[in-house]
């Protein structure tokens, strides 16, 4: 032990010659460095930078306590992550043909992505929906449009993952009896529904039904998973939105876990056992730019969910104390100038996340500041994730940053933030009191504003936004939703209304409005109004006349 300590005392003594006779002499090219977090990066990491720090209760081995090398022992060497592109637009018979195209072109996973009226719950041909049929992800108004959109796809094959969240019950119920339509047991099919309403609230503001029947509905889901369909994340604890927003990635880490906390706070207090729905809990993280920033992210966030559900919550099983995420690079980092720049800056995000240890992972397309990715553009997008699981030998070994001075610094800062951030938000009285009070809010659009103006004022370089601009036009092409599909998905709407049993229709409705007005897992219900083929506009209206609308408070 001496000879450590004189070691650490010599490489001290070392460090301060060195920055007083040797850095000293070198003039950096700005006066401080900083991450997007704020937080000042020195020039150098040395051991004393992680003085102390306690290998085995702080690292560990991949595969065990306190997963800061990742959940697997052997990592990508013994499975790559999914390659999971999130994509949907038009019409269901559309965006099957996308999806078909991907897996043949070696994507391994399907992300659904849903047109806004699907995301608050209306059908197509609702009033509220007008102008907006599928043009940010695909019209699902109908187990009829969820059959169409997984045509010729096997569910007992393939995993999903789905990204709604208001009506997530809703379209989870199509989704099972898809499954079942085709043969498939419901017990063994995979994947996740976001279903992440609290981050809604926070960032991305597709709600419907205010917090507490939410919450509700969020904890029937994974009761009803618990029993009915074991290999389903029935929530996807999201970051990316609350990033898109403008947060740091700082907050990122702290509101996406403060959420996850919640909501496993809301299952203990209704009674189910934490080993029991833990495991199935599942999060989902944005990759932004600062590379290493973002792995120190990754690795942070396991090490804090593995003792919050070992030491708060009781859990037992180690797979409870698991943070399994998926991770798509960060859309609001591309830029219409120069597009195909955008190739460049999703690798590297891609690369960040690999080597911050993800489950699964989408790759941006080079047009999304433009229009919906092209086939050729999200061709590019998977070939990226291929190249980097094929190519780059970052997968022959588990957390291959782990050890680094600046990597492991930088780990144990953000999770020494993290906490900060939960102990404000316990003094304000958890999570949905501080978003009642507009914290979260406030704290994203702070930090929003002081990120625009370091762009502004050039602080923060952007290429070809503010440095290295070219007048040059790129020749994208754009993808445009037809709009005579709306009329197609609307006319085929009105033909599924008229070939049902009405009376059936509104009975099952009549028994949704029952159980959603008493204390009853509403997940049956949902499913047997789906059956008699009741649309998701007249199942989330019953909801919407049982529990009403939320509406957020002015914020200032």
């Amino acid at each position: 032990m001496g000879r450590k300590d004189d070691g650490l005392k010599r490489i001290e003594e070392r460090e301060r010659r060195w920055l007083d006779e040797v850095l000293a002499k070198r003039k950096d090219g700005r006066d401080r460095f900083v991450n997007l977090s704020e937080r000042e990066i020195k020039a150098l990491y040395t051991p004393l930078d992680v003085e102390g720090s306690d290998y085995l209760g702080r690292l560990g081995f991949p595969g065990e306590y306190p997963f800061t090398r990742g959940v697997h022992p052997n990592m990508y060497r013994g499975r790559l992550w999914t390659m999971r592109q999130f994509s949907g637009f038009g019409n269901a018979h559309e965006t099957n043909e996308r999806y078909r195209y991907l897996l043949d072109q070696g994507q391994t996973g399907l992300s659904v992505a849903f047109d806004y009226p699907t995301l608050y719950g209306y059908d197509t041909d609702q009033p509220e929906s007008r102008g907006e049929f599928g043009k940010c992800g695909v019209a699902v108004s109908s187990l009829e449009d969820m059959q169409v959109l997984f045509d010729r796809i096997d569910l007992g094959k393939v995993t999903t993952s789905m990204t709604i969240n208001g009506p997530a019950a809703v379209i989870w119920g199509f989704y099972i009896l898809t499954a079942e339509s085709q043969g498939v047991d419901a017990r063994t099919i995979g994947g996740t529904i976001q279903n992440d309403i609290l981050k809604e609230y926070i960032a991305q503001k597709s709600w419907i039904f205010p917090p507490e029947p939410s919450m509700r509905l969020i904890v029937d889901t994974f009761e009803y998973g618990m029993k009915h369909t074991p290999n389903w994340n029935p929530i996807s604890i999201s970051g990316y939105h609350i990033r898109e927003a403008g947060s740091t990635a700082v907050q990122e880490l702290a509101f996406t876990l403060a959420d996850g906390l919640a909501y496993a706070r809301a299952g203990v207090d209704r009674g189910l056992d934490i080993d029991a729905f833990a495991p199935r809990l599942s999060f989902f993280f944005n990759a932004h730019n600062d590379f290493f920033e973002e792995i120190a992210k990754y690795r942070a966030a396991r090490r804090i969910w593995a003792r919050e559900m070992r030491e708060t919550f009781g859990a037992r099983k180690p797979r409870s104390w698991w943070l399994r995420f998926h991770t798509q690079t960060a859309g609001v980092s591309l830029t219409a100038q120069q597009p195909f720049n955008n190739v460049v800056r999703v690798t590297m995000q891609a690369l960040a996340a690999v080597l911050g240890g993800t489950q699964s992972l989408h790759t941006n397309s080079l047009d999304e500041a433009l229009a919906l990715p092209s086939e050729m553009a999200v061709t590019i997008a998977l070939r990226t994730q291929q190249i980097i699981a094929c190519e780059s030998g970052v997968t022959h070994t588990a957390d291959p940053l782990g050890g680094s001075y600046y990597v492991e610094w930088l780990t144990d800062r953000m999770e020494e933030d993290a906490y900060r951030y939960f102990d404000r938000i316990e003094t304000l009285g958890g999570v949905i009191p501080a978003i009642e009070s507009g914290f979260f809010q406030r704290e994203i659009a702070e930090a929003s504003y002081r990120q625009t103006r370091a762009i502004d004022d050039r602080e923060r370089i952007v290429v070809s936004v503010n440095e290295y601009l070219s007048g040059e036009r790129s020749d994208i092409p754009i993808l445009m939703v037809d709009e005579e599909s709306e009329r197609r998905q609307a006319e085929r709407l009105r033909r599924y209304r008229g070939d049902r049993d009405a009376e059936a229709v509104q009975n099952r409705l009549a028994d949704l409005r029952r159980a959603a007005e008493g204390d009853a897992n509403m997940m049956e219900p949902i499913m047997a109004a789906a059956r008699a083929h009741a649309t998701l506009g007249e199942i989330c209206s019953v909801l919407r006349d049982a529990f009403g609308e939320y509406r957020e408070p002015p914020i200032y």
